[in-house]
């Protein structure tokens, strides 16, 4: 399909749409919070937490090493706990940012304090933990609280960088009142404890885990060798996943022939606008983000769009990246994973627009799962990578001129001094 069809097809109502959640925010969230209280005090009995888990854990990162590991369990009686767990099946149901901020709001974290260093450590609230998180599906659970979690309504009418997270409550206790099943797969991860923490995750995205999964086994300290093994901070282990996978998928196209024509895939979702461009040519990758004035990254309605960018050449990267964060390799992830099912290699341009209707961040999960279904469909096609810079500039936020000046993969695209005002 001719790229200007292609484009124009994206058109209807794109106006009415982008204007829709910064005229109305909507905190129909607030009535799930009141249900969510009443949910509590249905499922406690005296200082006793009883029901099953998401199947779902959180390690927090603010003391480390000394960290918070904490069991999550949703509070609708009649809920299936597994729809609580962050997963690509979000996307395919077509949640928008109320339904995940319910969700999210909906599990009460019953924690209590622990040291990263857990590899021996199999009994007692940590060792409960890893086998709920090492489980492949809700495990019945009996926590023992000392207090009485409190409900802030006030940060989810106002969401900061931070997901809004459900209450949080301490705990004395976790047992297990049945026996979790774990894959064959993951307990020979686990057994294996003289195995690279980095083989482990990419042994396990063979087998058919999906990152979701890899990342709560990597984040209660299940994969590594035995003397490495430690519990890594969620948000930590997320991005160590997606880099590690993208790695293992990188060196699996790095001998790969070439895509033969440049094509341009996009896909929006909850105020987010992806544009993927794939050009003939050896592996290369950027991604560039342009977050609008009122969306949650970029507050002032009445400042300057924000860009950040970050790229990699056909080695790779060694450093972390800073400005774009957790978004460059959930990005990546999706490109990679498209390139290797078709056994080839490409030049790589992700282009995100962050608009105003993007009010509460929900994780790092949108961008992977956007990404990833940016290529579903017949994309559009352009004569060459310039070509198809050219005429997607026209439909983003930013001139050519400004796109180049951040952009490495786009400043090298000749110009004239036109495209510079």
């Amino acid at each position: 399909m001719r790229l200007d069809d292609y484009i124009e097809g994206l058109r209807p109502d794109e106006e009415a749409e982008r204007r829709r959640l910064a005229d109305e925010k909507s905190y129909e969230i607030l009535d799930y919070v009141d249900e969510v209280q009443s949910g509590f005090e249905s499922a406690v009995q005296g200082d006793t937490l009883v029901g099953a888990t998401a199947p779902s854990v959180f390690v927090g990162r603010s003391s480390y090493p000394n960290v918070s590991a904490g069991i999550l369990s949703p509070m609708a009686g009649d809920a299936d706990p597994e729809e609580f767990a962050t997963s690509g099946e979000w996307y395919d149901r077509g949640l928008d940012i109320d339904n995940v901020l319910q969700y999210r709001t909906g599990l009460l974290n019953s924690r209590r304090a622990a040291n990263v260093n857990v590899h021996d450590v199999w009994d007692g609230f940590v060792g409960t933990q890893r086998e709920v998180a090492m489980a492949d599906r809700p495990v019945d659970v009996e926590i023992g609280l000392s207090n009485t979690p409190e409900f802030d309504r006030d940060q989810y009418t106002n969401p900061a960088a931070n997901a809004p997270s459900g209450p949080n409550a301490s705990a004395e206790s976790a047992d297990l009142t049945e026996n979790p099943h774990v894959p064959r797969y993951v307990e020979k991860t686990l057994e294996d404890d003289d195995w690279a923490a980095e083989g482990a995750m990419t042994y396990l995205y063979r087998r058919g885990l999906d990152v979701y999964d890899i990342n709560r086994v990597l984040s209660v300290g299940a994969l590594g060798q035995s003397e490495h093994r430690r519990l890594v901070p969620t948000r930590w282990s997320i991005t160590a996943v997606d880099d590690t996978v993208g790695q293992y998928l990188r060196g699996q196209i790095r001998d790969a022939p070439s895509v033969d024509r440049v094509t341009v895939h996009v896909e929006e979702y909850m105020g987010n606008r992806y544009w993927v461009i794939l050009a003939p040519g050896r592996w290369e990758y950027e991604l560039v983000e342009m977050k609008a004035p009122g969306s949650i990254w970029n507050p002032d309605p009445a400042g300057d769009l924000w860009m950040a960018s970050a790229s990699e050449g056909y080695e790779g990267r060694t450093g972390y990246v800073d400005e774009t964060a957790g978004a460059y390799y959930a990005s990546r992830l999706g490109v990679l994973e498209h390139l290797a099912d078709r056994g080839r290699q490409a030049k790589a341009l992700v282009l995100r627009e962050v608009s105003d209707d993007y009010w509460a961040p929900v994780g790092v999960w949108q961008v992977r799962e956007s990404v990833r279904n940016a290529f579903d469909g017949t994309p559009g096609e352009a004569e060459t990578f310039h070509g198809a810079v050219s005429e997607v500039v026209d439909h983003l936020p930013v001139s050519l001129g400004a796109l180049r000046r951040k952009s490495t993969m786009v400043a090298g695209v000749q110009s004239d001094l036109s495209e510079f005002t």
